[in-house]
């Protein structure tokens, strides 16, 4: 008698085969979205309504590829288009979403995410400040974990004239008051405020001109600093972002290491917030 075969093992059931989208959500949108929102980009990259040609160019599309996603935006809000020009522009729900993005957005928060790691890199202390009742106030801090940094307080108001924050907060703000700060400093013999407001000015214009401000040995002998802006949503300044160390380590060159470090902070930082200025 012919021997009869083993049992074969049953067959474990085949796991049911991931759809594809949910395998590919994680790396693959929807490429239609994509390529029209070069237009949202476009009219944010220039600012200003613009006639459907310029506006596919600037896209990197022609106007009849432009056309039915313009269509699509407008229904949604996105987009409106001008009844006397013709010219395309943001629409009410672009406004409205561009209104809630900034309510939700806190500039001393999303600045000070930078901050650890800033502080970190540098070896220097890293900090925020805001523009308070009596001026440039440090409102968060960071020391880095080397054995040597500067140590101070939120809460302490910094001098107008004699400090990098003070120097910034003073080349961004209205003329007359920084012109009042600047004047009671010098009644009381501040370091930084003995010379004449047009000096002071003077100061302040290559502060803008080089998009940080700078102090050496100027209030605290020893002691360097230099502060980079971060700005809102209109572009005015919301804070300063400042490295503070000794003056033996802490490179003050313009373009140096720690100067370009900072800027870049702060231009993330203001990227962030919406701001049109970097």
């Amino acid at each position: 008698m012919a021997a009869e075969p083993p049992d074969a093992e049953p067959a474990e059931p085949a796991e049911p085969a991931e759809p594809a989208e949910a395998a590919e959500r994680g790396s693959r949108g929807i490429q239609s979205v994509e390529v029209g929102g070069q237009l949202l980009l476009a009219l944010l990259r220039l600012g200003r309504a613009l006639p459907l040609k310029t506006l596919a160019a600037e896209a990197g599309m022609t106007a009849a590829k432009a056309h039915p996603y313009l269509v699509s935006f407008g229904k949604l809000g996105l987009i409106a288009q001008d009844e006397a020009t013709g010219h395309y522009g943001i629409g009410p729900l672009a406004l409205q979403l561009g209104l809630v993005a900034q309510q939700q957005l806190d500039p001393v928060r999303v600045a000070g995410e930078a901050l650890p790691a800033l502080a970190a890199e540098l070896g220097h202390t890293t900090a925020l400040a805001v523009w308070g009742p009596q001026g440039p106030t440090m409102v968060r801090i960071e020391t880095p974990p080397t054995p040597i940094h500067v140590v101070m307080r939120p809460g302490t108001v910094m001098s107008l004239a004699g400090t990098a924050s003070g120097l910034l907060f003073a080349a961004h703000r209205p003329r007359g008051q920084v012109r009042a700060l600047f004047d009671a400093e010098r009644a009381r013999g501040a370091p930084g405020a003995r010379i004449d407001f047009a000096q002071f000015e003077r100061q302040l214009a290559e502060v803008r001109l080089q998009g940080l401000a700078t102090v050496a040995d100027t209030l605290v002998p020893g002691i360097n600093a230099m502060a980079a802006p971060v700005f809102d949503p209109w572009g005015e300044l919301a804070l300063s972002l400042t490295v503070i160390g000794p003056s033996a380590t802490l490179d003050m060159a313009p373009q140096g290491a720690p100067a370009e470090l900072l800027r870049a902070a702060a231009r993330a930082a203001s990227q962030r917030l919406g701001s049109p200025r970097r």
